[in-house]
């Protein structure tokens, strides 16, 4: 959870992949988009959807990368290019997922996200342990998959006991 940094103030970031040689990848799930739509992004994907049977996000997952999709889901069906991202979910950025969230079908859990974070090896551990830059807490699938991203950043701070309240973003202040 972002800290002070204003691209990523107040962002909760599902870490995707983590190796010491190669670094990490992320997605942030509680940034909405209002361009595209998701009706614009499938119609450029030539995806005609039928009323899906739940409410789809669609969301900014970073700024590498912006213009390729995601979908973050629960992991009980993959495709060929999925990467399984812990036990909770699942990544990927292939069409037929798409084709068939248009639809209502596909995965139980899904997030449509365009974009995802990236650090370089040892940069992410540098940035939470030199620089405090964010709070860690553990992934937690009602909110990792809550389609609403309101309210996603503070139930995180209070799976790890933090009152967003009791923080100041001003350096050098308490």
């Amino acid at each position: 959870m972002g800290l002070l940094d204003t691209e990523f103030a107040q962002t909760v970031i599902y870490v995707c992949a983590h190796s010491k040689e190669e670094g990490a990848m992320g997605v942030i799930i509680n940034r909405t988009l209002r361009d595209p739509t998701i009706e614009m992004l499938f119609n450029q994907l030539d995806v005609s959807p039928n009323p899906p049977h739940r409410q789809l996000f669609l969301g900014m997952g970073g700024p590498v990368d912006s213009t390729r999709g995601f979908v973050l889901h629960s992991p009980e069906r993959t495709y060929g290019e999925t990467m399984l991202a812990g036990n909770l979910a699942a990544v990927t950025s292939t069409l037929p997922i798409l084709q068939e969230l248009a639809h209502g079908s596909g995965p139980e859990e899904a997030l449509m996200l365009l974009g995802h974070a990236a650090w370089d090896a040892g940069q992410l551990e540098a940035e939470i342990i030199q620089h405090n830059a964010w709070f860690v807490a553990p992934a937690n699938k009602q909110i990792l998959f809550d389609p609403d991203p309101k309210g996603k950043w503070e139930k995180s701070l209070a799976l790890i006991g933090i009152d967003p309240a009791s923080l100041s973003f001003k350096v050098g202040e308490s």
